[in-house]
């Protein structure tokens, strides 16, 4: 079996959106991959976190995967921070990455804006710590979005330069691993951007822990426009709110538009609201109930996590002391 690792950030609650862009797949991956899957609470420090506030959500981070179907007897679930290696191999890629490969990283650029220079430094070098996350295990895939593609690369460039400078042959090239299948989910308010956990409004986005009645309302209330459903998929081009509730419907029932515009076609959005509410409903409201049943029990999600930590110890801390010899530390 391939080793995959994969992170996610503890921040917010999770929401439909991380649920069929990353977690289910992260689920699927399990069957015929040995899988790291990481909540990376350092990364989360790019951007200030109340610390109370950071430890709680780990734990609900948790409780969601593990109730999505992350099976942390099969596989390793852990908090990043846990794991020095992580933090040990960073700072070498630090030192290996060059300043003109992070110039170019434009999810930086994006994210700074025009404030860049008002940003924390670690917002702008975390791709090499994202890098070391996964050369820490000899990792061979990862599962990314389009957006991470980029980083991805600059993860196989670290770890070629640093195989060339040091004249060895230790870190692997790394293969992206992006499902045809995933979603983009957007706003409920706003079809033209990403359903976000940051988003100030709730009311834009679905969460693990919505009971029905949340999903209902939400789904209710969620933006449209006055034209009813479509017959074809062009139709939705410059649809974006509904083009949204269309492609939410079609992955949660694992269909393509095409056959949900099919079945809806000519309904006013009350219908197709009552029937994606249903749809949305039958797919989370177990993930909800679930995770709102092992938030009663925060002493089995920290067991899962130190016992999850001590496995990935176990893998990570002989690659990074191996990459430290190289490097010349003295032990």
């Amino acid at each position: 079996m391939q080793r995959i690792f994969s992170g996610i950030q503890p921040t917010g609650v999770p929401q439909l959106g991380n649920y069929l862009g990353a977690i289910r797949n992260w689920v699927a991956l399990q069957d015929d991959h040995e899988c790291v899957f990481c909540l990376v609470d350092m990364h989360a420090l790019t951007q200030w976190q109340d610390p109370a506030a950071l430890r709680e959500q780990t734990l609900g981070q948790t409780a969601c995967l593990l109730a999505a179907g992350i099976d942390p007897a099969r596989h390793i679930l852990y908090n990043q921070s846990a794991v020095s290696a992580h933090a040990r191999l960073g700072w070498i890629f630090d030192c290996v990455s060059r300043l003109g490969w992070l110039n170019r990283m434009t999810q930086f650029k994006d994210k700074a804006g025009k404030d860049r220079e008002k940003h924390s430094a670690g917002l702008y070098v975390y791709p090499n710590l994202m890098a070391a996350d996964i050369h820490a295990f000899h990792a061979t895939r990862v599962p990314v979005g389009d957006d991470q593609r980029q980083h991805l690369e600059l993860a196989n460039d670290i770890a070629q330069k640093f195989n060339h400078d040091y004249e060895v042959d230790f870190f692997k090239p790394i293969e992206a691993v992006i499902p045809a299948s995933a979603a983009r989910v957007m706003s409920l308010r706003d079809g033209t951007k990403k359903m976000s956990k940051s988003d100030p409004s709730a009311q834009s986005r679905i969460e693990l822990t919505d009971t029905p009645d949340d999903i209902a309302l939400k789904i209710r209330r969620a933006k449209t426009d006055a034209e009813p459903i479509p017959a074809e998929t062009a139709d939705l081009e410059h649809r974006p709110e509904a083009r949204n509730l269309v492609a939410i419907y079609a992955a949660l029932t694992n269909e393509t538009p095409d056959q949900v515009l099919a079945r809806h076609a000519g309904e006013g959005f009350g219908p197709f609201k009552s029937a994606l509410t249903e749809v949305v409903v039958n797919a989370i409201a177990p993930v909800a109930a679930e995770t709102r049943r092992l938030l009663q029990d925060k002493p089995h999600l920290l067991s899962v996590l130190r016992n999850g930590a001590d496995r990935a110890r176990t893998i990570a801390d002989p690659i990074v002391a191996e990459a430290e010899r190289i490097v010349g530390y003295l032990r």
